[in-house]
């Protein structure tokens, strides 16, 4: 049954969300932080190490903003419905613990024939100061729900540079990666509940699509930003094919010219792009460089 068009506009919010720095430890250990080196990312997993101040995986702006889920834009099939495009654009690092006035729009309603993209976005604002923290965009494809006669939408320009990628990092999942990651709030039961999956067409329980956002953003953050979370200003990438928990990610970047730009592919282990067309806008760092 089609969505309804006429719900562009639809507001939900403002409400409050509270976050504490067990919430951001949590987040971190569940895109995979200390997972392969548990030294290693201690500003995103611990809270109190000599000389370490606790970090935020940048990507936690966009769980904040999912506590209401999705607005209403009429009837679909909840088991047809992915996520198919996220991004974030950041005012700087998120605060390890805090509050802020989150409210979310439905910007557009796309046509796509047999189904629809929803596009909804989310503000988050500091509580106290009025501070805009974040801003987050998200594309939800809703199968079957098409067909009303709206607009197709379009996409923006992507193109990979045409030589090998300045980074290129394999990461590997766990089989259990899904039932930690939807701790941090989505309990969508497509991601543990084998009945619900099988009813969308999928084999098993798939692993969060926003899980292997965050796992991009953490690599990113630490292969390009040098671990200093507060330099990733925007993050954007498309989800193209379901990945199960234990996969294996391969996270690839190029930088563009000026260097505050770079483009990303995820794959998994056979190369087939999991979250693609991305793009990853960074502040300089301490030195005035990108890198």
């Amino acid at each position: 049954m089609p969505v309804d068009p006429s719900r562009v506009g639809t507001t939900v919010g403002p409400w409050t969300v509270g976050w504490t720095e067990r919430d951001s430890l949590l987040y971190a250990l569940a895109v995979g932080a200390g997972q392969q080196d548990p030294l290693a990312e201690l500003a995103f997993t611990t809270e109190n190490s000599e000389g370490v101040t606790q970090q935020v995986v940048p990507s936690f702006a966009v769980v904040l903003g999912f506590g209401k889920g999705l607005p209403d834009v009429g009837e679909y099939d909840p088991t047809r419905a992915v996520h198919a495009e996220q991004e974030m654009v950041l005012t700087g690092p998120l605060p390890a613990a805090g509050q802020a006035r989150v409210t979310t729009t439905v910007t557009d309603i796309w046509d796509k024939g047999r189904d629809a993209i929803v596009w909804t976005e989310t503000t988050l604002v500091e509580a106290g100061s009025d501070r805009l923290l974040a801003r987050c965009r998200t594309g939800a494809f809703l199968g079957g729900a098409g067909g009303f006669g709206g607009e197709r939408g379009s996409s923006p320009s992507w193109e990979l540079p045409d030589r090998a990628p300045d980074v290129e990092v394999t990461v590997s999942t766990r089989p259990e990666q899904a039932l930690l990651y939807r701790l941090t709030g989505d309990r969508n039961p497509l991601h543990s509940d084998p009945a619900f999956a099988a009813r969308g067409g999928f084999p098993r329980p798939i692993l969060h699509g926003l899980c292997t956002y965050g796992y991009t953003a953490r690599i990113l953050v630490n292969e390009l930003a040098g671990g200093d979370a507060g330099r990733l200003a925007s993050m954007r990438g498309r989800f193209t094919r379901p990945v199960l928990p234990g996969d294996d990610l391969v996270i690839r970047a190029w930088r563009a010219e000026g260097d505050s730009e770079v483009f990303f592919r995820t794959t998994n282990s056979a190369g087939e792009p999991v979250l693609d067309r991305g793009v990853v806008g960074l502040r300089p760092g301490a030195d005035g460089g990108s890198r």
